[in-house]
């Protein structure tokens, strides 16, 4: 536990070796749900998965921070890298948690993975995801957890068990934000690498293509078979791109 942005930090530190790999989780999820992608990092570099503060997990909790305050995430996550890592950053950050990282300007970053990343272009909301999310938040039972979970996922993702009851948790005791609107991207430019998944129901390829192109000026990557939760799917994936990007 640590400070950053002001605010009670926390961290889950794993594996050894550089880069250091900083994980922004997305909405809804914090260090300890990330365990299949702090897995295939940990066995090649040393990784901080960091709780986003606002969001459920040992992080702050203090509300107000959620509501689309994007220039103070990335302030935060700016501190949180300092506090966090003496070497080179590659900061890894999904959904939500790209969107901070696009946000912030820190000197100390020295590659960006950005997976699924929001605040580039507006979220697609289907009728069922719709439906989905309403009906989880309404009556917070697993079976509903894991139907709102499958939307989320690939054609025939299966969530695994204990993200099921932690997003049952969440519907029962918490209130995280929703979209966090459009990211004001840090003037410093960084090596990155940007993937979504094939059928991303929040944001697939045809939408998101050309704000990448246009706000990052890289190409989009596509995880083939994979939804909006790349970081449970293809873990190894991303692993990889550390790899791509290092060099």
């Amino acid at each position: 536990m640590f400070k950053a942005g002001g605010v009670e930090t926390h961290a889950v530190v794993a594996g050894s070796g550089g880069p250091t790999v900083v994980v922004v989780p997305g909405t809804n999820f914090n260090a300890a749900t990330c365990l299949p992608l702090a897995t295939a990092l940990a066995t090649r570099y040393r990784t901080v998965l960091i709780d986003v503060p606002g969001q459920p997990g040992l992080s702050s909790g203090e509300r107000g921070l959620a509501e689309g305050r994007l220039d103070w995430y990335g302030a935060w996550l700016s501190d949180a890298v300092e506090a966090c890592a003496s070497g080179p950053v590659i900061v890894l950050g999904h959904s939500f948690g790209a969107a901070i990282a696009l946000s912030s300007a820190s000197p100390r970053i020295d590659g960006q993975i950005l997976v699924s990343p929001g605040g580039l272009t507006g979220l697609r909301l289907t009728p069922g995801v719709l439906c989905a999310s309403a009906t989880w938040l309404a009556i917070p039972r697993p079976r509903h957890s894991a139907w709102l979970l499958r939307t989320m996922y690939g054609t025939g993702g299966t969530p695994r068990p204990a993200l099921v009851d932690w997003m049952t948790l969440v519907a029962r005791h918490a209130r995280s934000s929703g979209a966090p609107g459009l990211a004001h991207v840090a003037s410093r430019s960084v090596p990155r690498r940007v993937v979504t998944g094939e059928h991303d129901v929040f944001l697939p390829p045809r939408r998101l293509r050309a704000a990448v192109r246009r706000t990052l000026d890289v190409e989009l990557g596509v995880v083939e078979g994979a939804g909006h939760l790349v970081i449970e799917e293809q873990p190894d994936r991303l692993a990889d791109l550390v790899g791509h990007l290092v060099g």
